[in-house]
Formats: structure tokens, C-alpha cells, sequence
């Protein structure tokens, strides 16, 4: 990618430019051309039809409607909208925005209001739009694994561990991995009746994908849990689980975004895994309270 892409998909254009930063990898050249376009002069592309911003960017009217629903509009009508929303704004000198619909100087009860009410509709998106056929057969996948492993980097990793945490307290064996080198040490080591499991929004980190690939390779169930149904990931999936694809912006990237969403199909493998295996998933859960149970006591003085 040249500089001037880099700069541009840099800019404080709100969470369009943030859109755009973070999906850029994934982009052809015809359609990065088209992001640059959008993301370095919205009132411009605003004003053009899809014919006109194709024309501009030398490329072809599907190109540009493609580009329209990677940055998460149904076409690009709703992206002309945005744009000039956005147009509208740098004019009026409006307050810039941190994420959809808050700005620099909101007070922090609307903050919190604001913030509530967007992961809300994150877990709601999730739900909606989450395979429960999918869901079913990695919960049975993992109910019966000799071992499962979970790949996760930065944001993802603590979601891994999350889930990790989850089924060694109800009795199972569990591997958290946000080292690429162990990730793929250990995946050598997975075979049928194992479980791998792939933690990426976006669907195409290569330190996620690699360890995959090998425990597909060697025969392990391998299931996949990002925002991009149709990235390279799942290509090395048995089963995919689909995220929210949320919005992104300057200070609320998809890192923090994406969380709730993964953080939500964590909660429903791990419920579904106990209730398959409750007459052992209880009793291993009450040992671990107990275990643990005299650290929140409180202290005589």
C-alpha cells in the first residue's frame, strides 16, 4: 500500500476512515482505489453516482458497489449517504466523532448511555445472524475432545483465554495459544477427537490461520470464530461461527468492538458444552469454587 493510502486511511474522517484502515489488507487494488476516494473526499464521491465514482477511480460500477458492502453498507446508496453525512459535518464544524454517535466533548453519562446502547445492538447482530446448526455441532465437537486448542492474537487472545478458563473449570483440557510459534508446536501434536478453535475478526491473521491449518491437516475438529464469513480462515474450518461485524471507529476499533460479539459466542459454547456435560461439568465446577472459595472471604481483623 502507498503512503498516501496509509495517510489517508489514517485520517480523522470518523468511523468510515476507521472502516476502511482496518479493511484495507483485504482489498483489491481497484478497491482500494475506491476507499482512498471516499475516504479522502466525501463531499466529492457524495455527489457522484456509482457510474461517476467508478469513472473516477478507473474502475467498474461492481467494483465500487463491492467496496460499498466490505465497509458495511448495503449498497451504495447507503454509502452516498453516509458520505455526505460525514460531508456535512466537516462544514458545520461539528465536534469530530469517537464512534458513531459520540463526539470529543459528549458528557460521560452520555457516553455511557451511547456505549451501552452500541454493544447492545453488537450482541443483538451476533444472535441474529449466528448459525445455531454451526453452534451445535462445535458444542458437540468440543463435549466429547480429548483436548481442545484455541488460537487468539491481542484482543482475540483474551477471548481464547477467556474460553480456555471456562472449560478447565468444568473439567476438560484446554490450551489458550497467542504465541504463533506454540500455537503451531502444539497443533502438530492434534489428531481426530481434538478440537482447534479460531479466534480472528477479521478472518485473515496469519498467526491465527497457520495453526489451523495444521490441526485441519491433522485431523482435528477445527472451528472458526470471526466477523468475515467468507475469509481465508474458514477455509480451514470444519465450523464457522459468525460475528457481529461492528462499527469501527478512531478510538473504538474493531479489537474493542469485535470482543462483545466474540465474548458472546464463547458464552454460548462453553454453556452448551456444560449442558452436555453437566453430570461431570457440575461437579468439577462446584471443586473449583471451593477451591478458590476462602480468596473472597473475608479476613477477620
Amino acid at each position: 500500500m502507498t503512503q498516501d493510502v496509509k495517510e489517508i486511511f489514517g485520517s480523522p474522517l470518523g468511523s468510515l476512515a476507521a472502516k476502511v484502515r482496518t479493511l484495507a489488507p483485504s482489498m483489491t487494488r481497484s478497491m482500494q482505489r475506491v476507499a482512498e476516494a471516499v475516504a479522502g473526499d466525501p463531499a466529492g464521491c457524495a455527489a457522484l453516482t456509482v457510474t461517476g465514482l467508478a469513472e473516477l477511480t478507473g474502475t467498474s460500477e461492481a467494483t465500487v458497489v463491492r467496496t460499498a458492502r466490505l465497509l458495511g453498507y448495503p449498497g451504495y446508496r447507503d454509502l452516498r449517504l453516509a458520505l455526505a453525512g460525514l460531508a456535512a459535518q466537516q462544514q458545520s464544524g461539528r465536534a469530530p466523532a469517537i464512534t458513531t454517535d459520540i463526539a470529543v466533548d459528549d458528557p460521560i453519562a452520555d457516553v455511557v448511555t451511547k456505549l451501552a446502547y452500541e454493544e447492545q445492538q453488537t450482541l443483538a447482530d451476533t444472535a441474529a445472524g449466528l448459525d445455531t446448526a454451526q453452534l451445535g455441532a462445535a458444542v458437540t465437537a468440543l463435549a466429547g475432545a480429548r483436548r481442545t486448542d484455541v488460537y487468539g492474537i491481542g484482543a482475540s487472545g483474551l477471548v481464547a483465554q477467556d474460553l480456555t478458563q471456562k472449560l478447565l473449570r468444568i473439567g476438560l483440557i484446554a490450551h489458550a495459544h497467542s504465541d504463533p510459534h506454540l500455537a503451531v508446536t502444539n497443533a502438530v501434536q492434534l489428531r481426530s477427537g481434538d478440537v482447534a478453535i479460531a479466534i480472528t475478526h477479521s478472518g485473515s491473521t496469519g498467526d491465527v490461520i497457520e495453526p489451523l491449518r495444521v490441526a485441519f491437516d491433522r485431523g482435528a475438529t477445527t472451528v472458526a470464530i470471526t466477523g468475515r464469513p467468507d475469509s481465508p480462515v474458514t477455509q480451514y474450518a470444519d465450523h464457522v461461527l459468525t460475528t457481529s461485524t461492528s462499527r469501527e471507529t478512531e478510538l473504538r476499533p474493531a479489537a474493542m468492538s469485535s470482543r462483545t460479539s466474540q465474548l458472546l459466542v464463547v458464552d454460548c459454547l462453553f454453556v452448551g458444552v456444560a449442558q452436555r456435560t453437566y453430570e461431570s461439568a457440575a461437579p468439577a465446577l462446584a471443586a473449583s469454587y471451593e477451591a478458590l472459595a476462602h480468596r473472597h472471604r473475608s479476613t477477620p481483623r
